[in-house]
């Protein structure tokens, strides 16, 4: 009997779909607790070829979630055990993996050739590069998120309106999971819910899951669905660079004080906090970066900034880079 035997019964799949999934390359990025659940799913229906870019390792702190992982994996790199962990589910698929932390300088050639790509990293700065990216060459992406008791997923880009479109201002919140905490069955049906979009997207079926979004609270234990094909883009879009990017024209500019980064994102940085950013800022020509660790405080600045700034405003995640 064949290995997919059980899905191509359903007429949603048949053999086209089949076929659909088999020559198909998703990208993940992250493979933390998100792609736990994901990546065994899209290895088991038979993505033809999946690469896993992940630049952590395992700690003890991850497994209560991130269920790819034993014990003995501490210390290793996620993308690498991910990698071996969807191989050993399905051997006739190719699986290739990188240990690195996807940036706005290394993910175009990451991109190239990718049917669809899965965003499980749950960082702004890699949703935003990541959605800019495939919203300038039409490639689906699906994003999740999920913290404490809820969560997200949405299918964006690729034809749909992109994430800025969705989330056109700065998160409210800073916080993380190592910060606010979170329940692994969260993250483990928000992750499965984004590889059912993900199948679904590369299937085409119908209603496409791009320019949709699911949103779970464990709390009520309800889901939230709703459609979002008619949000427009902003007309303002703060995007996100990384130190090596930026050249001696640009002006530079140290959000954190000296206790939280002795050393700035950028030797040429100066250093200025937020609040104190329109006294002291000096109104020049060309380009300005705004640098903090997540660039939660770099997009909030870059709102209030853009009003007396007469050139463009790029972000830089130091902690993402």
């Amino acid at each position: 009997m064949s290995r997919y035997a059980r899905q191509m019964i359903l007429p949603e799949v048949g053999a086209d779909g089949q076929v659909a999934l088999t020559t198909a390359h998703v990208l993940v990025i992250g493979a933390g607790g998100l792609a736990a659940s994901a990546l065994p799913l899209l290895a088991g229906a038979g993505i033809g070829r999946i690469t896993i870019v992940d630049g952590d390792t395992v700690e003890l702190s991850n497994l209560h979630r991130q269920t790819m992982f034993s014990e003995g994996d501490q210390g290793k790199p996620k993308a690498e055990v991910a990698a071996a962990r969807c191989q050993a589910i399905n051997g006739e698929i190719t699986v290739e993996f990188e240990v690195a932390k996807l940036t706005p300088a290394n993910a175009p050639a990451l991109l190239d050739s990718v049917t669809l790509v899965m965003d499980c990293a749950d960082s702004y700065a890699v949703s935003y590069t990541l959605s800019d990216l495939c919203l300038a060459q039409n490639i689906p992406l699906i994003t999740g998120s999920a913290l404490a008791l809820s969560g997200y997923a949405a299918g964006v880009c690729g034809g749909a309106p992109s994430l800025r479109a969705l989330f056109p201002e700065a998160p409210e919140s800073g916080a993380s999971c190592a910060t606010a905490g979170v329940m692994g069955p969260v993250v483990a049906l928000i992750g499965a819910v984004q590889a059912q979009m993900a199948l679904s997207t590369l299937m085409g079926h119908q209603p496409s899951p791009l320019g949709q979004m699911v949103q779970f609270d464990a709390k009520t234990m309800r889901s939230a669905p709703f459609r979002f094909d008619t949000a427009p883009e902003p007309e303002v879009a703060f995007g996100f660079v990384v130190p090596e990017m930026l050249c001696a024209a640009d002006t530079i500019v140290e959000l954190r004080g000296t206790e939280e980064a002795p050393e700035p994102a950028h030797p040429d940085a100066i250093r200025i906090l937020p609040d104190q950013l329109k006294d002291h800022l000096p109104i020049v020509e060309g380009r300005l970066a705004l640098c903090c660790a997540t660039g939660l405080r770099s997009w909030r600045a870059a709102e209030l900034t853009q009003e007396i700034w007469p050139g463009e405003i790029v972000l830089v995640a130091a902690s993402a880079s």
